[in-house]
């Protein structure tokens, strides 16, 4: 895919995305994954970051009109839904997700009708760094089952985040991708945003930094 100066690629969704952008100024892409993209594409897109901390699906849906709707963009990229896991651990806040599922395709079928945009929907992904962790596939795996349905259903390009995060743990070990096995290093983000420019078939440009 190519894209020119008229598009708008923006990317939503949690800390994972936000990635101490300053909020402040609407160029303020973060230093993860999306700066990433931002750097490697080879067309002079613009490209905006709107990640929060700590947010979940319904945060999202919550500010998707002033948010994403309105901005108009041609491309719109989500990475939601570890947050909605981690609370029924930590907080015991319940995020069912039939409802989840939902709100998910709530928030698509308003870009579909008031932007046409492109999606990209994005996998939540999980890199337990210990047995705590490990139980928590019980509530992210019917989860990210959940999204992938709601990608399909809207014609959504699906970025496999956590099946290349998987991959790459193979080889580099969980704690150098992601040290929290939620929160990812450098290494991690370079992992995204290569699954994300591949999705896209972005293939020209320069590569993805070795480190921030």
């Amino acid at each position: 895919m190519r894209f020119t100066r008229d598009d708008l690629l923006l990317f939503i969704g949690d800390s994972v995305t936000d990635t101490g952008r300053d909020r402040e100024d609407p160029a303020s892409l973060g230093d993860g994954y999306v700066r990433m993209i931002a750097d490697a594409l080879p067309s002079p897109a613009t490209v905006v970051n709107q990640g929060l901390n700590g947010h979940r699906l319904q945060d999202l849906e919550a500010r998707w009109t002033t948010d994403v709707i309105a901005l108009a963009p041609s491309v719109v990229t989500v990475l939601i839904g570890i947050n909605d896991t981690w609370r029924r651990y930590d907080r015991g806040l319940l995020s069912p997700v039939p409802e989840f599922e939902d709100s998910l395709g709530r928030v698509l079928t308003l870009v579909e009708e008031k932007c046409a945009a492109r999606l990209f929907v994005m996998t939540p992904f999980l890199l337990p760094t210990g047995p705590d962790q490990e139980k928590w596939f019980e509530d992210l795996a019917p989860r990210t089952e959940a999204v992938l349905r709601a990608a399909t259903a809207h014609g959504a390009t699906v970025v496999r985040t956590d099946l290349a995060l998987s991959r790459a743990a193979e080889e580099h070990g969980a704690t150098a991708l992601a040290p929290d096995g939620v929160h990812p290093s450098p290494l991690g983000h370079r992992v995204i945003a290569r699954a994300w420019l591949e999705a896209a078939g972005v293939h020209e440009g320069r590569t993805p930094p070795e480190g921030l």
